[in-house]
């Protein structure tokens, strides 16, 4: 953040009179954290105006806060009042997670903003982007790598700079990724922070037994756990914490679509397949829920098979898939060499691209497309081959989307906590490592990594 900062500083330096007067203008997030540095250096040679868009409690990181408290004497307002007094105004408003179009009071200062004809420089990405409504920058300083979609037709003229990131940081997941977390608000209420639904179980009670618990330990409010009746005891005793609803029958079938579909549009992210099976009945069941829901999804387990009979339904919809590898060539119709990484790597990429979901392909390394990016993740232990470890992966990534991650961050994210509770069950239980272990250690992952992101 301080390296981005300076850098957006040194180029509204050069572009601006000395006698110039710079606004900046900042969002809650990380990107009006490289903002409130921008600001601080810019106030050195500029006379600085500093405005946020929302109030200063909402600043949702300790590096943005840290960032603002040093740079509050410059602050002037909530409201952007007249952008003609600038020479130049600093878009440092809204970043890279953004999803869908951005409303107020982001919508308005984007507009005033474009309406204003002054030089603007962008940090990052234009504030708004990739959707219809975003800054139109004269120039955008954006750090490490032009992002995939970037031009000089929506983003002025792009500066590419180094802001010191390493190799493995590009490539791995890590803690860093935990800074892709909204942070909750402190008048946050029951709810607030994640209802997720869990459908599953049938054959099997232990995975969505195992999903719905691994999504209250990733930190969410509710869980939700839809099954049959003939698995909806058992499910039950696993965890007092799960609420479960009981499904008429021994298997998931059409008659039941209607009430999940309406029943969903209450929650934050369904995750769909832990211990399903795969009787015609279950996977035509799956297709249609798949198709008809509005809510975000983690699409696991049988699930996947049934979305790769008939991809066109995963046509709009927003989530991740977790598939090993033969869940993949089951969704894609594509096999995955073990050894070949760079092949796996152009495989999920070009995949999640086609379908437009992310997806998290599991192995010894995981690899993590959004159709644009990929990320790796290498944080694991072989002794998490036992039962259950991929459905308490589906609960982790549903929880993070349940928080208002984007399905890219949850993903990746899910892989490295769950991979570093796996690593921390191991120094305990060593070989005899069960599922449960796993989720049991999510909170100390959440306690070292939230912390300090």
């Amino acid at each position: 953040m301080e390296n981005a900062g300076a850098a957006v500083a040194k180029r509204v330096l050069e572009i601006s009179n000395p006698n110039a007067r710079v606004a900046v203008i900042c969002g809650r997030g990380n990107n009006g954290g490289d903002g409130f540095v921008a600001a601080r250096h810019l106030s050195k040679a500029r006379q600085v105006d500093l405005y946020l868009v929302e109030p200063a409690s909402e600043i949702a990181s300790d590096a943005a806060r840290f960032n603002f408290d040093m740079v509050r004497p410059h602050m002037r307002a909530i409201e952007l009042l007249d952008p003609k007094q600038y020479g130049v105004i600093v878009d440092a408003m809204l970043g890279v997670g953004l999803q869908g179009r951005p409303r107020d009071p982001y919508a308005r200062h984007i507009k005033t903003l474009n309406e204003s004809r002054r030089p603007v420089v962008s940090v990052d990405v234009p504030s708004g982007w990739p959707s219809d409504l975003h800054v139109k920058p004269t120039m955008t300083v954006t750090f490490h790598a032009t992002k995939v979609g970037m031009t000089p037709q929506n983003s002025g003229k792009i500066v590419v700079q180094d802001i010191g990131i390493p190799a493995d940081a590009e490539t791995y997941c890590g803690p860093g990724d935990f800074v892709l977390l909204p942070r909750r608000k402190r008048s946050a209420h029951k709810g607030d922070s994640g209802k997720v639904l869990v459908i599953g179980g049938g054959p099997y009670t232990g995975a969505p037994a195992f999903t719905g618990m691994a999504a209250m330990r990733s930190g969410v409010d509710l869980t939700f756990v839809a099954t049959p009746e003939s698995s909806a005891l058992p499910v039950s005793i696993y965890s007092p914490n799960i609420i479960v609803k009981p499904l008429k029958g021994e298997l998931l079938t059409e008659e039941h679509v209607q009430w999940l579909l309406d029943f969903s549009k209450g929650m934050d992210v369904v995750a769909i397949g832990p211990g399903l099976g795969a009787a015609k009945e279950t996977i035509q069941a799956v297709q249609s829920l798949v198709k008809k829901t509005t809510i975000p999804l983690v699409i696991d387990a049988d699930a996947i098979g049934a979305c790769g009979l008939s991809p066109s339904i995963l046509r709009s919809k927003t989530g991740v898939i977790t598939p090993h590898a033969g869940e993949f060539k089951k969704l894609s119709g594509k096999s995955v060499p073990e050894e070949d990484l760079d092949k796996r790597m152009d495989l999920v990429k070009e995949a999640a691209s086609r379908l437009k979901m992310t997806i998290l392909l599991k192995g010894p390394t995981d690899v993590i497309s959004d159709g644009a990016y990929v990320k790796l993740n290498r944080v694991h232990h072989e002794a998490m081959t036992v039962g259950g470890t991929g459905d308490v992966l589906t609960g982790v990534v549903a929880g993070m989307i349940a928080q208002r991650a984007t399905p890219f961050a949850a993903a990746r994210i899910g892989a490295f906590a769950v991979g570093v509770a796996g690593n921390l069950a191991f120094e305990e239980k060593n070989y005899g490592l069960l599922a449960t272990d796993l989720i049991e250690k999510l909170p100390f992952v959440l306690r070292r990594y939230l912390s300090s992101a």
